[in-house]
Formats: structure tokens, C-alpha cells, sequence
């Protein structure tokens, strides 16, 4: 059989293994094993032998993996800093994983998690670009806290209304102590019970609730009961004009009465009578599917005859 040549990790480890193996055979280290009797036999021995060699290689193998791994990050690093884009998405690519296991500590914070996970990505690749090859130190260690604070950063920063980080931490205090007043008590706790479990005031606390509430749009939709999609704007009052008021009155009846009995009925129920579109099934003694599709065509040749007369 001919001479194995091992290389790198293997090299490494046998070399660490030889040596210590020949400290045993001169009686360094433990020339006997102190967990066996002192009458044990030579295949006892031999055995216990046989594990404490697999244990140390196998602690061996790790060493010198993690070494391999801490000098190829070192040495990836330095050709990232030289301008090697290949050698720097290599760096962002090795820790995504690192990055996801901080965007998680951030979970149920109104935000989506790969929105997160981008903001950490912004972090990893700041943290690649300013480390300094004289730290003595893990890049792990030095990112960790730059991913962590460029995703602080965003969510103090972000939204449509600037907040102070006041308001936003005394708001993220009294969201955990009201979480554990709710899991508590098993009800929504009051404005005083939060404020003794907070040390915040009433006022403070109002203050922190309004300041981070969700921002609604008066453009956003929404659906009531019965089924009808309704704009918040058109919910707001506005100012009607009394003469445009009395021209659509006017075609509105004109546009009704050239409607049939059963059309004319349907629309004034569902839009005079606020019925849904069940219940006008139910007075018409036809079904839901049908109320839908004939009160869609009708209201279509209503618009078409307005564009009409237009």
C-alpha cells in the first residue's frame, strides 16, 4: 500500500494526534487511564485507549476546522477591502444566516420580516466594509451589533410622522407590559394598572399610543357588512352644491323610471333601503347570485345612458 499524503485540516489533526501519541508511549500526559481499575485487562486498555484517541481527534478535527474558517474569513476580508466584489458577496452570502437570526428578534414589530432582513443585509455589508483586519476579534462579533443598530435605526426612523425615540420606547415598554397584564389579568388592563406596571404616567402613556398607532389613509378601503368596498373619503362630509344636488335628482328619477318593476324595487332596496344583497333575495324570492348579477347589469346601463346624455 502506498504512502497517504494528507493535506490542510488532516494534516494538521494527524500531526497533533502523532505527537500525542508519542507523549504517551514516554509516559507524558496519562500513561494510564486514571477511569480504570488497577487490575484491568490489556483489552480493557487497549479499548479505553481507542476512545480517548477518537475523542481527540474528533476535538482536534474541530479546532482546526474553526481555524481554517477564521482564516479564510480573515483572508476573504482583505480581498473584499482590496475591491474584490466577488470576495465581498462571498462575505454576504456566508452570513445570511447570521443576519435572519437577528431579524427574528425583531419579529411582530409592524414590519415584515424581509423588509427587516433587508435593512440587515445594509448592516452586514457596512460591517464588512469598516472592519479593521487589526481587530483581534471574530467579524461575527464586530457585525452583530452593526446589523442590530442599522435595523434599531430603521425602526425608530421610518414612517410618515417623525417620532421621538421617547415616545417610541415608552410605546414599545408599555406594548410588552400590556401583553403581560392581558396574559395576567385575562382582560385589557387599564390606563392606571399600565401606568404602576410602567412607572409611566397616564398622560405619557396616551401620548405613546397615539404617537405609534398605525397612519390610515383617507384613500384606503375598506369592507362594512354588507360586502360593498367603501373609500374613507367618501365617509368624510363635504359641501354640496343645492343646484348640481337638483340635476341629479332629476336624472336619478328619469334613469329609475325607465327601469322594470323588479329593477326599479332591487335598486331602491339596496340603495335606498340599505338592504343586503341577501335580504333582497329573500323579498324578490330569487337567489343571492342572481340579486348580484342583475343588480351589476343594471347599474352598468344606468352609467352608459348618463354617458349618454352627457
Amino acid at each position: 500500500m502506498g504512502k497517504i499524503v494528507m493535506v490542510g485540516q488532516g494534516q494538521r489533526v494527524m500531526e497533533s494526534y502523532d505527537k500525542g501519541r508519542e507523549g504517551r508511549g514516554k509516559g507524558e500526559g496519562c500513561a494510564q487511564s486514571p477511569s480504570l481499575p488497577q487490575g484491568a485487562s490489556e483489552r480493557d486498555r487497549e479499548g479505553e485507549e481507542y476512545t480517548q484517541s477518537r475523542d481527540f481527534l474528533q476535538g482536534s478535527w474541530e479546532e482546526a476546522k474553526k481555524e481554517d474558517r477564521y482564516t479564510q474569513t480573515r483572508s476573504l476580508l482583505q480581498e473584499a477591502k482590496e475591491g474584490n466584489k466577488a470576495a465581498r458577496d462571498d462575505m454576504v452570502q456566508r452570513n445570511m444566516g447570521l443576519v435572519w437570526s437577528i431579524v427574528h428578534r425583531f419579529a411582530n414589530r409592524g414590519y415584515e420580516l424581509e423588509d427587516l432582513f433587508q435593512v440587515g443585509s445594509i448592516g452586514l455589508m457596512k460591517a464588512i466594509d469598516k472592519f479593521d483586519m487589526a481587530f483581534d476579534v471574530k467579524f461575527s462579533t464586530y457585525a452583530v451589533p452593526m446589523i442590530t443598530g442599522e435595523i434599531k435605526r430603521f425602526l425608530r426612523d421610518d414612517g410618515m410622522i417623525k417620532v421621538s425615540r421617547s415616545l417610541k420606547e415608552s410605546g414599545a415598554k408599555m406594548q410588552k407590559a400590556r401583553e403581560k397584564l392581558q396574559a395576567k389579568q385575562g382582560r385589557e388592563p387599564t390606563l392606571q394598572e399600565l401606568s404602576e406596571e410602567t412607572g409611566i404616567s397616564r398622560e405619557e402613556i396616551v401620548m405613546a399610543l397615539e404617537a405609534n398607532g398605525e397612519i390610515e389613509s383617507i384613500d384606503q378601503t375598506y369592507t362594512p357588512g354588507d360586502g360593498k368596498e367603501v373609500c374613507l373619503a367618501d365617509r368624510l362630509p363635504q359641501e354640496k352644491d343645492s343646484h348640481e344636488s337638483l340635476l341629479n335628482h332629476m336624472l336619478l328619477e328619469q334613469l329609475l323610471a325607465e327601469l322594470g318593476d323588479m329593477e326599479r324595487h332591487l335598486i331602491e332596496l339596496r340603495y335606498f333601503g340599505d338592504k343586503t344583497q341577501a335580504q333582497v333575495a329573500a323579498e324578490l324570492g330569487i337567489s343571492q347570485v342572481q340579486v348580484s348579477r342583475l343588480e351589476k347589469k343594471i347599474l352598468l346601463r344606468m352609467r352608459n345612458q348618463v354617458y349618454a346624455r352627457s
